[in-house]
């Protein structure tokens, strides 16, 4: 996250998954771990069965995690800087925090004191939703534990307080001393195979490489030499922000390589008309996904079994991916492609493989100085590695942060873009499935999956279905002030009364014609996880 930049670099996990079964508390916030990392979730529930770890789960849906917590905080979606204030709030006013981490390795702590006075468990239970006497449970369990590692997800990003979200993590995590410690950290759990990895190596807007500053005119400096190219100054757009300069018309064209936004982007019907407006769509991916069915020219990529390569995973790990099958037809890997593109285009690229492609990422990318395709021939390094004696890091802040000392941020709590009404009463939240992943591009074309899952459904409380008149497996409408959509309902007491819950996965039900892209103010994340919808029976 950008917002915490300054503090902890990256938004990286700043520890490892294998030190969650290590640790005396684990505390899950906006992650439904179990269905989006469920590899990450076996190391959490063998650290609760085996290592007698308490668990606390934050969370408005009644996920599979919750079965295995010795607390489960249900707020109501959109919360959440209420609910870590209200933490706060009780591990400060009871003297629990770590006064000597405080006192030695941060700073801002009276603004956060100040900040948080006013967020009783009492007046925390009127807008979270969770008893006063849960969230003082919580706090006191988190407080009073050892190590403590917090997880979270998309459940925290995706909304217009996501940088909100993620900096209340980081104060309560430092407050009680968990930040540079084995077994502790801020650990975001990253939402695809290798976003870790595209993140390190520059694909935001305002960074070039390990989060090098684009405004900065000595780094920008070095990567114009080493590219031998002019390199601009300023930052630039996010993905809702490129839809609406297409829109606009000051985008004319448009290079998509590797995602799908005609079902994965917020208020698609806004995307459909700013694809359309432009002049030139060229989109590369391994199938024919619905964006790319819009565009001008498809270049056909190579997957991952199909390259040579590095994937950067969640936990900060480089790891060797190998050419086990070859690509088919005229696919190839996307260096080649983007190379042979600048080739054609005037700017002379001359790789000629993803070995030379890591020697030049280790000389302008400091935090993987040390990492060779020798030394991660068969166990991938985490970063930072700053020199090839350097062993790697499993776990970030030991002994400062890379600021010096840890910000406090004195955050205030604010509401959803959107909230109920008498037009839209209901809360719409969305998310995956086990059996699906993302767009669906590659799950939804393996019998085994879409058996398993075979449609979207529309997950409600009982008590509101019964009010509605809607039954198990009947077909429903889902409308927001954005479009409609039709899929059949869920009657299940997992999602709580006035909110539901659909994934994203399905063409034939797309959910994010229905959402808000209201966007946060500092990272400009789209809020998927809150919007304002009404359900009838169809």
């Amino acid at each position: 996250m950008a917002g915490l930049a300054a503090a902890f670099g990256s938004g990286a996990m700043t520890n490892s998954i294998a030190e969650l079964e290590h640790t005396e508390l684990i505390l899950a916030i906006g992650t439904n771990t179990t269905e989006n990392h469920p590899v990450a979730s076996a190391y959490v529930k063998r650290a609760v069965r085996s290592q007698a770890a308490k668990l606390i789960v934050i969370d408005p849906r009644e996920i599979t995690l919750t079965r295995y917590a010795d607390l489960w905080l249900r707020q109501n979606p959109g919360t959440d800087v209420a609910l870590i204030n209200g933490l706060m709030h009780v591990i400060i006013a009871e003297n629990l925090y770590d006064k000597d981490y405080v006192a030695t390795r941060t700073e801002g702590f009276d603004d956060l004191k100040k900040a948080v006075k006013k967020y009783t468990p009492q007046e925390m239970e009127k807008i979270t939703g969770v008893k006063a006497s849960d969230l003082e449970a919580a706090a006191r369990m988190y407080a009073k534990a050892g190590r403590a590692a917090i997880l979270y997800s998309m459940g925290i990003t995706q909304h217009i307080s996501g940088t909100d979200n993620v900096k209340s993590v980081a104060n309560l995590a430092m407050l009680c001393g968990n930040v540079g410690i084995e077994g502790g950290g801020v650990n975001p759990l990253r939402g695809q195979n290798n976003v870790q990895g595209a993140c390190d190596m520059g694909a935001l807007p305002d960074v070039f490489p390990a989060y090098q500053k684009v405004s900065n005119d000595e780094l920008r400096e070095k990567f114009a030499r080493a590219w031998n190219a002019t390199l601009p100054t300023k930052p630039g757009l996010t993905v809702v922000e490129m839809m609406h300069a297409a829109t606009e018309g000051t985008i004319k064209g448009m290079y998509i390589m590797g995602e799908n936004p005609l079902l994965s982007d917020p208020d698609l019907a806004h995307v459909e008309t700013a694809l359309q407006k432009l002049d030139f769509l060229v989109v590369q991916d391994i199938f024919l996904t619905e964006t790319a069915k819009r565009a001008h020219v498809v270049l056909p990529s190579a997957c991952f079994a199909e390259k040579d390569g590095t994937f950067t995973n969640t936990e900060r790990r480089v790891q060797r991916v190998r050419t086990v099958v070859s690509a088919p037809g005229l696919a190839k890997p996307d260096w080649e492609i983007i190379r042979e593109l600048a080739n054609r285009l005037g700017y002379p690229m001359n790789y000629t493989s993803p070995a030379e492609i890591m020697e030049e990422i280790r000389t302008l990318t400091p935090s993987y100085g040390g990492i060779t395709y020798e030394r991660i021939e068969k166990e991938g390094i985490q970063w930072p590695c700053p020199d090839t004696s350097h062993p790697g890091t499993t776990f970030m802040h030991r002994d400062k942060f890379t600021r010096g000392l840890g910000l406090f941020h004195a955050i205030d709590y604010r509401p959803p873009a959107e909230i109920p009404d008498r037009e839209y009463p209901f809360l719409l939240t969305t998310g995956r499935v086990l059996y699906h992943y993302h767009t669906g591009t590659m799950t939804r074309l393996s019998p085994g999956t879409t058996e398993r899952c075979p449609e979207s459904l529309v997950e409600i409380n009982p008590e509101d279905a019964k009010k509605l008149g809607i039954e198990n497996g009947g077909i429903v409408t889902v409308t927001s002030r954005r479009g409609t959509v039709t899929a059949k309902a869920a009657v299940t007491d997992r999602s709580p009364r006035g909110t539901i819950f659909m994934n994203f996965h399905f063409r034939e039900a797309a959910v994010n014609l229905l959402t808000n892209p209201a966007l946060d103010h500092v990272a400009k994340i789209p809020e998927y996880k809150v919007c304002a919808v009404k359900v009838e029976p169809a």
